[in-house]
């Protein structure tokens, strides 16, 4: 009896460690010491896995301004083909970094950093916004088009400006902030043009998203001063402080964006990347325990705001920090947004380009980034991150590109579904068949009817199984293929011969709702 009882004891203690340990928030003392605290999972089915790639001074692409077209063509090709092998499902693609433009079909001039010259069109004749989405559909990848929004250059040579740019146009909506221009956001024809901007890429091209960063209000400058007195005399009606005008500019300018882009074409989502501090708990006691600038106070972009309200239908902050630093830890920014998401998406901005830094740091640390991950996948709230930037990436420092492929983004995965734009699955595709050949086999099938809300099929995923394999589409490492578009075939050609396999398909809509399997069936190589 003695014996029963001390087992039963230990086995008490031992579920209580155990729920203890599961409710723990993983110490961040030092990168050794939560090594047992954050452990490795599966990669998830949905997971938001993004890239930004930049454009302002080339930082990412093109490799420099005025290559031929096909050089260009070429350029994001490979970078989309390196990233669709890290297991990248998002890209950021930067199209408006100053007042210009990476697309064809927009109301300002054609970036310099694209061409060489502001206002000359590549040659031949192309539009890079069009093929980059494209590209990235074919290649089981979204692709949100990135804007910013205020600044008008990015630099003080003015008079290399073309005659189109909207500052020769209209030079009293700017001021001078740091030897650059910017948008004067107090001023409400301003919120209308870069409305209408915006929407000239929502209307006339086929993105899954729309994208912001996070410059609104510039970033403090020792001894500068943003001149807008005037403009606060004549629109500050209703505030007694000009601080707290400024942020309703920038709220009145998302919400309105908020309003047009669902009204144009709902589903498109809209997103933002803020910095990663909303404010400090010294500042507002609903802030986070860090101590540094803050979007609501430095920047007058309230960005909790904009979750809290609907506004936006993802939020990235940018949390380029380490796990347990002392100014801003990594790990208390992730936890304070988590309980911040108000039911919208969030996906953390993580630091690639900071491996590569020369000062030593935290992130020399192999172990940094993939614990980062770690930590990220351990808190149910949190949906995915996106990586700046591009080139960082494909440098693979340290080797962590290498870790994505292998380990923490081994198998594709699609994006997490938002049933709040759209919560209607499609119907499944139907007459699916498989045809042998030689080393492969041929995959087709058709269109699905379509759903409830009259959509059909936008894309599809396949699944492949070992022949006497439990059929379950929630494991990733069945996914196949994916992808965004309205072909209804695939050729499977990494079959042996004489293999057999079962294969699903299953569809997808605009917003990756996916629809119920198709019959199994199964398919041999000859």
């Amino acid at each position: 009896m003695r014996i029963k009882r001390l087992v039963i004891l230990l086995i008490s203690i031992l579920i209580f460690c155990t729920h203890a340990r599961a409710q723990l928030k993983p110490a961040i003392d030092s990168i050794s010491d939560e090594k047992e605290a954050i452990a490795d999972t599966l990669p998830p089915k949905r997971e938001f896995r993004g890239v930004w790639i930049a454009t302002v001074e080339n930082i990412d692409w093109p490799s420099k301004p005025g290559l031929p077209t096909d050089q260009q063509k070429q350029e994001m090709i490979d970078r989309l083909n390196a990233h669709q092998r890290q297991g990248i499902n998002e890209v950021m693609f930067q199209i408006r970094p100053a007042a210009d433009a990476f697309y064809a079909k927009s109301r300002e001039p054609w970036s310099k950093w694209l061409t060489g010259k502001q206002g000359q069109g590549p040659n031949p004749s192309y539009d890079p916004l069009e093929f980059a989405i494209t590209e990235a559909h074919k290649r089981g990848m979204e692709l949100h088009a990135w804007f910013n929004p205020y600044r008008a250059t990015n630099d003080g040579r003015f008079s290399l400006l073309s005659p189109a740019h909207i500052t020769r146009i209209k030079p009293e909506w700017f001021f001078t902030y740091g030897g650059i221009k910017l948008f004067n956001p107090g001023i409400p024809e301003v919120r209308d043009y870069i409305v209408k901007v915006f929407l000239d890429v929502v209307d006339n091209y086929d993105i899954d998203g729309v994208h912001m960063d996070d410059y609104f209000y510039p970033y403090p400058i020792d001894g500068q001063k943003i001149n807008d007195a005037q403009t606060f005399a004549e629109y500050g009606q209703g505030y007694d402080d000009i601080k707290d005008w400024r942020r309703h500019n920038v709220d009145t300018l998302i919400q309105m964006l908020s309003d047009s882009i669902q009204a144009h074409n709902p589903r498109v989502k809209f997103g933002i990347s803020p910095f990663g501090i909303w404010a400090n708990k010294y500042q507002n006691p609903e802030g986070s325990a860090t101590h540094g600038g803050s979007s609501n106070y430095e920047l007058y972009a309230d960005s909790r705001k904009w979750v809290k309200e609907g506004w936006v239908d993802y939020i990235n902050p940018q949390l380029y920090w380490p796990l347990g630093d002392r100014s801003a830890a990594f790990d208390t920014l992730v936890n304070w947004w988590s309980d911040n998401t108000y039911g919208r998406h969030l996906y953390i901005g993580m630091a690639a380009y900071r491996i590569n830094e020369r000062k030593v740091n935290k992130f020399k640390n192999p172990a940094q980034m993939p614990d980062q991950i770690k930590y990220l996948r351990a808190n149910p709230r949190v949906q995915g991150s996106v990586y700046f930037s591009s080139k960082s990436l494909i440098n693979n420092p340290l080797g962590f590109a290498d870790s994505l492929k292998e380990n923490y983004y081994k198998y594709p995965a699609l994006p997490p579904v938002m049933l709040w734009l759209d919560s209607i699955p499609p119907n499944a595709p139907q007459n699916f068949t498989a045809t042998p050949m030689l080393h492969s086999v041929q995959l087709k099938w058709t269109t699905p009817l379509p759903a409830k809300d009259n959509e059909t099929a936008y894309g599809y995923v396949v699944y492949r199984f070992e022949e006497k394999e439990k059929i379950n589409l929630n494991d990733p490492k069945h996914i196949l293929h994916i992808q965004y578009n309205n072909s209804t075939s695939f050729v499977d050609d990494s079959v042996p011969r004489g293999k057999t396999y079962m294969y699903v398909v299953t569809a997808l809509d605009r917003l990756k709702n996916e629809s119920d399997p198709s019959p199994t069936i199964a398919g041999t190589a000859k």
